[in-house]
């Protein structure tokens, strides 16, 4: 126990960070949305407290690996990554804008390195998590028609048709709301790396 509180303290902003991902998860699997009011002042505070811990620059690891937060363009450079490694599949409709806002959020606090590694454990918790929902609705023939049917899409048509036929397509389908999978997967790596204890 005296472990746990002592990691907490010492890491703080990933804990934040993990609390925020939660909550996102819990409103998203709810309302199928992640809404401003939660992602706009993450990402925010995420750019204050980096500028009061490290001033206008850039701050990384330490020599023994702990991990440290700081400077303004340390936390800018995150949140442009955390923006853009979603920001494909918002154009294209098949994210929604509230997800790519709270992956910009974490790499507001803790940087474009972390949200390298979030990233790519949130895609694979994503992908299956997507496969066990195909599996659980016994009917994947339809699943990969759509599939079969969206990278045609993507292959022929402009972003903004692919948006507006997203929206048109969305009441139909069987939704990953995708919080959920950004919580687990970025938690997972944020125990496995070291940083919440």
């Amino acid at each position: 126990m005296e472990t746990l509180i002592q990691g907490i303290t010492d890491n703080w902003t990933v804990w934040f960070v993990t609390i925020v991902l939660v909550v996102a998860a819990v409103i998203d699997g709810a309302i199928l949305k992640v809404p401003n009011w939660l992602t706009f002042p993450f990402i925010v505070m995420g750019w204050v407290h980096c500028t009061i811990q490290g001033g206008f620059g850039y701050a990384s690891y330490s020599v023994n690996g702990d991990f440290v937060s700081g400077g303004l363009l340390f936390s800018l450079l995150g949140t442009f990554v955390g923006m853009m490694l979603l920001l494909l599949l918002r154009n294209r409709g098949g994210m929604g804008a509230g997800d790519v806002k709270l992956l910009a959020g974490v790499g507001a606090w803790l940087g474009m390195e972390v949200t390298l590694y979030a990233f790519a454990a949130t895609a694979i918790v994503g992908g299956v998590m997507g496969l066990v929902m195909i599996l659980k609705s016994g009917n994947w023939h339809k699943h990969y028609a759509m599939a079969h049917q969206i990278i045609g899409e993507w292959k022929t048509k402009k972003p903004a048709e692919l948006a507006s036929i997203a929206r048109e397509r969305k009441p139909t389908m069987y939704l990953l709301p995708y919080g959920i999978p950004m919580a687990i997967g970025s938690i997972a790596y944020f125990a496995i790396a070291g940083m919440l204890v």
